[in-house]
């Protein structure tokens, strides 16, 4: 059965999600409210949101699986598809896309020799190039590592952040 048929009831979160889960719809006074850091929850242990993991956040939230998929695909934050380890993306908006930041994609992509969407042959990194603003405008180009933005890049210095990353023991974006 194709991933994205899997029945949700069958698809295993470990027990401390789901615990998650629903402390998170406890802390919130509208279920909806939720959908953003449940979303994070998930992400954290599967490291990607394949489509039967939005039907359990709706279901523990008690929501319609449409309303939180409309959620998970309107962020860029949220992945759909998991191939490396870490999620890089690159500002292609205006501020971003002045400053040079197609040059540091360019460079990432030879680089890393991983083609949009596609994971570095070391299963490190995810390249996402096509992101639009992550909100650093006056930092730009910039370039977010799952979680952790950096700003006033080039290729050099790119690379120097993502072989920390690769190098780091907990193999965090953050190390």
């Amino acid at each position: 059965m194709p991933e994205s048929e899997v029945d949700p009831s069958s698809a295993a979160l470990a027990p401390g999600t789901l615990q998650r889960l629903r402390d998170l719809r406890s802390r919130y006074p509208v279920a909806r409210s939720a959908v953003l850091p449940a979303l994070w929850v998930v992400q954290d242990e599967l490291g990607y949101l394949p489509p039967w993991s939005e039907e359990v956040v709706a279901e523990e939230l008690g929501l319609l699986p449409g309303d939180v998929a409309a959620v998970a695909s309107f962020y860029s934050m949220y992945f759909s598809h998991q191939a490396g380890r870490h999620f890089v993306q690159v500002c292609q908006n205006v501020s971003c896309a002045l400053r040079g930041a197609d040059d540091l994609l360019a460079g990432l992509r030879e680089w890393l020799q991983a083609g949009e969407g596609g994971a570095s042959p070391d299963g490190a990194f995810t390249l996402e190039g096509t992101v639009e603003c992550l909100g650093a405008c006056g930092g730009g180009p910039m370039m977010q590592v799952d979680r952790y933005s950096y700003e006033d890049l080039n290729v050099d210095s790119a690379r120097e952040i993502l072989e920390r990353i690769r190098g780091s023991a907990g193999g965090g974006a953050g190390a």
